[in-house]
Formats: structure tokens, C-alpha cells, sequence
């Protein structure tokens, strides 16, 4: 049976054998994580774990609202990316619900991480930026600053299906 998580106004359908979670709704995050080690820590909205494949994805919707926050879009992804495994390490030594604990530690010995960001464009564009966000600049910056992680960062949106993607969005 497939799982299926909701982010905003989009639902990911995950393969059947993934393992897949809302991670800034983890209790362990909110209770334990995310003040309890230095503070205002960050999380991405997603995780999946697949044949030893984790995958951390960030969500931005922006077809209902512009950016408006001042960092750039990819140190802020940089942030999430690196306080959750920061996170998901804490977690597999130490979360409280056994279902969190169990994925963290699947995801922490995962033989690869990937970094997908998931970015929905505003529907009505300017002549001026027919993208409000360019995704090729946006691989580029995540690229650089995310190398020791995921080389290969994955910038998506729900009209392009990566097949290499354990998921669909709807």
C-alpha cells in the first residue's frame, strides 16, 4: 500500500516499499529537537528511505503566495538540510516514539542521501521574471553548497516526473 503525505495543497504518493514521513511533525523534532539542541532549529518537510536511499525533501509552494523571506531560497535549504541530519542523528539515539527512532536510524545508515526541493511557481507570471524562482540557478547554488551531502541535488516541480523519484505529486 502506497503512502501518502500532504504538504500545503500537495499530496505525495510514495512507492509501496518506501518508508516516508512528515518530518517537522515528528514530536521528537518539536518536543526535543528543535529548541532542545542550541535553538531554532530547522527541518525539511519530508523524508523517504528506499533501498537504502534516503532522500530529505524540501517543499515551496509559491502559486498562492510570493517569497517574501530575505535569505536566499538555497542557504535556507542548505539550513533545513543540515539541522535535520543534525536532527535524525539525535533522533535514532534518542527519539521516544519507536516509528521515529525506527526511520531515523534507517535513514542515518542509508548508503546515499539525496536533496530534492520541490518548488511550485507562482501561477500567474511576469514579463519581467517568468520564473519567480529559476530552478538551474537554484540546482547551482544547492550544488555548491551542498556537495558533501548530495553532489547531485534534485530541483522538481510537479509538472516534471523524475523516474528516479520514489514518488509522485499530485
Amino acid at each position: 500500500m502506497s503512502m501518502v503525505l500532504t504538504e500545503g495543497a500537495l499530496t505525495f504518493t510514495f512507492a509501496p516499499e518506501a518508508k516516508a514521513s512528515k518530518y517537522d511533525d515528528w514530536s521528537f523534532y518539536r518536543n526535543q529537537f528543535q529548541q532542545g539542541c542550541a535553538k531554532d532549529n530547522k527541518a525539511v518537510d519530508l523524508l523517504c528511505e528506499l533501498n537504502c536511499n534516503a532522500w530529505l525533501i524540501e517543499v515551496k509552494d509559491y502559486r498562492a503566495q510570493a517569497r517574501t523571506k530575505p535569505i536566499d531560497l538555497a542557504d535556507e535549504v542548505a539550513i533545513k538540510v543540515r539541522d535535520t541530519l543534525a536532527g535524525l542523528l539525535a533522533a535514532s539515539l534518542r527519539a521516544n516514539d519507536s516509528t521515529e527512532h525506527a526511520l531515523a536510524a534507517r535513514i542515518v545508515q542509508a548508503r546515499q542521501m539525496r536533496v530534492v526541493c520541490h518548488i511550485e511557481q507562482p501561477a500567474r507570471a511576469s514579463r519581467l521574471r517568468p520564473r519567480a524562482i529559476e530552478p538551474d540557478k537554484l540546482k547551482h547554488k544547492l550544488r555548491s553548497l551542498l556537495k558533501a551531502i548530495d553532489p547531485h541535488p534534485i530541483v522538481t516541480d510537479s509538472n516534471r516526473h523524475d523516474p528516479a523519484l520514489p514518488w509522485t505529486v499530485a
